[in-house]
C-alpha cells in the first residue's frame, strides 16, 4: 500500500464508521432497540474492516520506486552530521 493509498483508507474508514455510527443510531431511536442500533453498528465496523484493511489495487495506484539492492552498494549511506565525534562542554564556576 502506497502513501496515498494509506491516506485513502483513513478517509474511508473515518467516513464509514462514522455514517453507520449515524445510521445505527437512528435505526435504535426509531425501532426503539439498543440491540438493532447494536446490530447495525457493528455490521458496519465489519463491512468497513472488509472495505480497509485487505491490501486491495486500489490502495497501490502510485507505488515507491525502491533502490536496486546493487545499486545501494555502490552508494554508501552518507553519515550525518550529528554523528561525528563530539565534544561536551562544561562550565565551571
Amino acid at each position: 500500500m502506497d502513501w496515498q493509498g494509506q491516506k485513502l483508507v483513513e478517509q474511508l474508514m473515518q467516513i464509514l464508521l462514522v455514517s453507520f455510527a449515524v445510521v445505527a443510531f437512528i435505526t435504535g431511536y426509531v425501532l426503539g432497540s439498543f440491540q438493532t442500533m447494536l446490530l447495525t453498528y457493528a455490521g458496519g465496523v465489519v463491512f468497513t474492516a472488509l472495505v480497509t484493511i485487505p491490501n486491495w489495487p486500489v490502495y497501490n495506484r502510485h507505488p515507491l520506486k525502491w533502490l536496486d539492492p546493487s545499486e545501494a552498494e555502490k552508494h554508501p549511506k552518507p553519515l550525518s552530521a550529528n554523528s561525528g565525534s563530539k565534544k561536551k562542554t562544561t562550565k565551571n564556576k
